[in-house]
């Protein structure tokens, strides 16, 4: 059994040849400048919506509250996701956009580094930490806040190259 595991893993780069968990050695890449970019929303009552535009919300400020969290979560997504590279951030931005449609808000998280691996992980854990920090300071006018689709838009550098996903339009523009 364990040798039809070992063939089957054996392009599974977090996998030793014992099947276990391990870190990716990306000692000898070269580091290059990657970029990522992610987005996701936040859904909420239009009550709960308009007291938070009006600055009208016990715990103070959500919106600048939950753009740090994502800027501090970017910088914290090795102690949080195991097998992450700590990686030396050149860049971190979060905007958090009002949407009245929704009603609720559109958050977008760019990363930037130079480094031999990517910042996927640390622009969606942006996104994730400041959705979840904007629920927690907006729970006690709404507990029925929805946070959705949290996904990847972009990502650039690197040997796997350039991913753009087709459906989003880009809401932080890339440096020039």
């Amino acid at each position: 059994m364990t040798q039809n595991f070992q063939s089957a893993s054996t392009n599974l780069t977090h996998l030793d040849q014992l099947g276990q968990a391990q870190m990716v050695d990306v000692s000898a890449k070269v580091a290059t400048i990657r970029e990522a970019v992610a987005v996701g929303s936040v859904r909420m009552l239009p009550e709960t919506f308009a007291a938070i535009q009006a600055g009208n919300v016990p715990k103070g400020d959500v919106l600048g509250t939950a753009r740090l969290a994502g800027i501090m979560a970017a910088k914290q997504t090795s102690a949080l996701i195991p097998l992450c590279h700590p990686l030396p951030l050149q860049k971190v931005e979060v905007q958090i956009t009002p949407d009245p449609q929704l009603p609720g808000y559109q958050i977008a998280a760019k990363v930037k580094t130079k480094a031999e691996t990517g910042v996927e992980m640390e622009a969606l854990t942006a996104v994730s930490i400041a959705a979840l920090t904007l629920y927690d300071m907006a729970k006690a006018l709404e507990k029925s806040i929805q946070i959705e689709a949290i996904h990847l838009v972009s990502k650039t550098g690197g040997k796997s190259g350039e991913y753009f996903r087709q459906e989003d339009n880009l809401p932080i523009a890339s440096d020039p």
